[in-house]
């Protein structure tokens, strides 16, 4: 999209929402291969009928707002080409319509088109990479991947954009639920209590030296899928992924706990899996676009980096929550006292999911001295 505005007559003025160079490409300009063209009016459903700043007006928004809808949803400028339809005529009005009605604020409209974006920016380069490449390849000696690709568009369009929807409802209501009634007061909507972990591929650097390049791409897709499945099926949420690295989160210590060590299980079963390492801790987390941010993502990141191969390192505060929540002993001395005492008086002695060691005490750059505590299953 542009930012270059123009007058009544037609002349352009100078930009209304300057951005620096190294942010945009300014050269930008749509496509004019007749095959590209009609794979957007499918996809798009609409012709090409405005300029950027047509589109502005028509949908009653000024062009300094416009541009910055447009670069926060990911668009890069394509100075003053025809190449906008009906469709981003309209989104620019619901935005500013919401806007105006006093349901967002300006700002958070614009994080709104940013999150937006930026996620379904993945997930279409995801889909155009693997999941459609894939699938053109000609069923017959002398076609082409071109003459495959628009048929099988328009019969998959429909089908994804319905599945897209059934997702993003299902996960908005999954989320709603865990902000709206599990938090105790308004500030925890925003500033919560969470575990965190993060689970790293231990030696990636020296592999991508040694692996070819497709045999890497399917080691971190197979990791990948690995972590987001047993994230989710324990409860957990992936926050994100970042090559040799994931980021989950739960809301509370024991759910956390368990999604660790089931990581460390599972991949140490897959001999073309690097050992794994993983750090968790607890506390406020402050949540935004999806991501979480503070002190506590911060010390699971640290507590990452000094774990052993194959083992998980928690803080102080999950080790306290599982002591407290009754899934790990306060000592494993405590431990074989409640034993001995239940036997004596010929009851069954408590039970525990997770055992807690204390490791040496270290500096840890950023935050100070802590103590971290090695967490493995406790036998039954």
């Amino acid at each position: 999209m542009t930012v270059d505005d123009e007058n009544e007559g037609g002349a352009p003025e100078p930009p209304a929402y300057p951005t620096p160079h190294h942010e945009v490409d300014h050269t930008a300009e749509p496509s004019d291969d007749p095959l590209a063209i009609r794979l957007e009016q499918l996809i798009l459903g609409a012709d090409r009928r405005y300029t950027p700043f047509q589109a502005a007006r028509t949908a009653g928004v000024s062009m300094e707002l416009a541009s910055r809808f447009w670069r926060a949803m990911g668009f890069a400028d394509i100075g003053q080409a025809k190449a906008l339809t009906e469709a981003d005529v309209l989104a620019l009005r619901r935005l500013a319509g919401l806007v105006e009605a006093g349901l967002l604020s300006e700002p958070m409209a614009v994080q709104v088109a940013r999150s937006t974006g930026q996620t379904t920016a993945r997930l279409a380069e995801w889909q155009i990479d693997s999941f459609l490449e894939g699938l053109t390849e000609p069923p017959e000696p002398g076609m082409t991947r071109t003459e495959v690709t628009y048929p099988l568009v328009e019969l998959l369009l429909p089908e994804l954009e319905e599945f897209l929807i059934y997702v993003w409802r299902r996960q908005l209501a999954a989320a709603t639920g865990r902000v709206l009634v599990q938090a105790a007061d308004d500030e925890e909507m925003v500033d919560r209590r969470l575990a965190v972990g993060f689970a790293d591929l231990v030696g990636f650097t020296r592999l991508t030296r040694r692996l070819e390049e497709e045999e890497l791409g399917e080691l971190v897709e197979a990791f990948e899928t690995t972590c987001a499945d047993l994230v989710a099926a324990h409860g957990g949420r992936l926050i994100k992924t970042l090559g040799d690295e994931v980021l989950y989160a739960a809301d509370d210590a024991g759910t956390a706990a368990e999604i660790a060590l089931r990581l460390i299980e599972t991949l140490g079963h897959d001999e073309t899996m690097p050992a794994l390492r993983v750090g968790i801790a607890f506390g406020t987390v402050t949540t935004r676009m999806g991501d979480v941010f503070g002190t506590t993502v911060n010390l699971a990141s640290r507590l990452t980096s000094i774990a052993p191969k194959d083992a998980v390192l928690v803080d102080g505060a999950l080790a306290e929550e599982l002591s407290r929540t009754g899934e790990a002993p306060v000592s494993e001395t405590q431990a074989a006292e409640e034993a001995a005492q239940a036997e004596k008086e010929g009851r069954q002695a408590a039970t525990y999911r997770f055992a807690l060691q204390p490791m040496w005490q270290r500096p840890v750059r950023g935050l100070g001295v802590v103590e971290p505590w090695l967490l493995t299953r406790r036998p039954t």
